[in-house]
Order: structure tokens, then C-alpha cells, then sequence
């Protein structure tokens, strides 16, 4: 079973990288090369403990669509997404933050596995390991850009005014 595990350091806070990377809105940002979307589930916004989004993207010239779940969270430090439905015959992501003295490191442990056996495992290991790992590299890079500029008021003032609108309305 593939492992890729990745440690990125961002000059930020912890919340903010946290935040960052449960954005469906900046996941879509940083996935626009496979024209990735939200359709259903959590579509917009800051995903949660128990939800899930299903995400249709183009990969290797075929459209597919992939339903995953956050199945742990403990914020600001760490949270677990799992595939429920889709293309591969299983996969883990867990998402780990922490705070040092004047950044944050990020550390993402993806786990996953192929359907079709020996093919799968061939695949895997000559095509979908190097794909997956520069996938999550981009978006890491995103998330560092996003969070050591200003650019991540765009993603998270947003969503906090849209709160605070229901709020008020209610």
C-alpha cells in the first residue's frame, strides 16, 4: 500500500493553516489543472467533523467522481478524511498541524490502494504514487501561498462574514 507522507512548512498560525486546509474553496483553487469541483455534500465553505464532499475532477483523461469523509477532527491539530465512494479501492488522509515557535509545520500521511489487485499494485506504484504525490504538493504549495499572504482572508473572512450573516438573520 502507497504511503505518501509530506511536511510543509508555513510561516503562519495553526489556524489558519488548519482552516486553509479543510477549505473546499481553496481545494478547488489549487486542484483547477483537473477542473476538480464540490457537487454534493459540503460544496463551499470549512468541511467538518462528519461530513462529507463527493468531488468530480478530470484524472488521466477520464472524468470520475470520488466521495470522501472527515471521520476524526481536533481542532486546530489534526483531521482525518476517508474515501467512502469512488476510484480507489481505499484511501486515508490525515492532516497533522504544529505550532513551532515561528511557523507551523504541516504534515499530510496519504495512504492508499488501487482496485484490481496486481494491476492496481503495478499501477500504483509506476503511475499513481508520483501523480497523488504532485496532486498534494500543489496543494500544499497553495496553502503556504494562501496563508503566509494576505490571500487567505479571501477564503476564511469570507466564510467567517457568511456565519455571522446567519446568525444575525436568525
Amino acid at each position: 500500500m502507497p504511503l505518501i507522507y509530506l511536511e510543509t512548512k508555513i510561516n503562519s498560525s495553526i489556524e489558519i493553516c488548519f482552516d486553509l486546509s479543510r477549505s473546499i474553496d481553496l481545494h478547488q483553487i489549487s486542484t483547477a489543472k483537473s477542473n476538480e469541483k464540490a457537487i454534493e455534500g459540503k460544496t463551499s465553505g470549512l468541511i467538518n467533523f462528519g461530513e462529507t464532499v463527493t468531488w468530480q475532477a478530470i484524472h488521466f483523461g477520464i472524468k470520475q467522481k470520488l466521495t470522501s469523509k472527515i471521520t476524526q477532527f481536533q481542532s486546530p491539530l489534526y483531521f482525518r478524511d476517508e474515501q467512502v465512494k469512488g476510484a480507489f479501492k481505499y484511501f486515508v488522509h490525515d492532516h497533522n498541524f504544529e505550532q513551532r515557535s515561528s511557523d507551523v509545520l504541516m504534515i499530510d500521511r496519504f495512504e492508499f490502494q488501487s482496485p484490481y489487485s496486481f494491476v492496481g499494485t503495478i499501477f500504483n506504484n509506476i503511475v499513481l504514487l508520483k501523480y497523488m504525490t504532485k496532486l498534494l504538493k500543489e496543494r500544499n504549495r497553495i496553502i503556504k501561498e494562501y496563508a503566509e499572504t494576505e490571500k487567505w482572508k479571501l477564503i476564511l473572512e469570507e466564510h467567517n462574514l457568511s456565519i455571522k450573516n446567519e446568525k444575525w438573520k436568525k
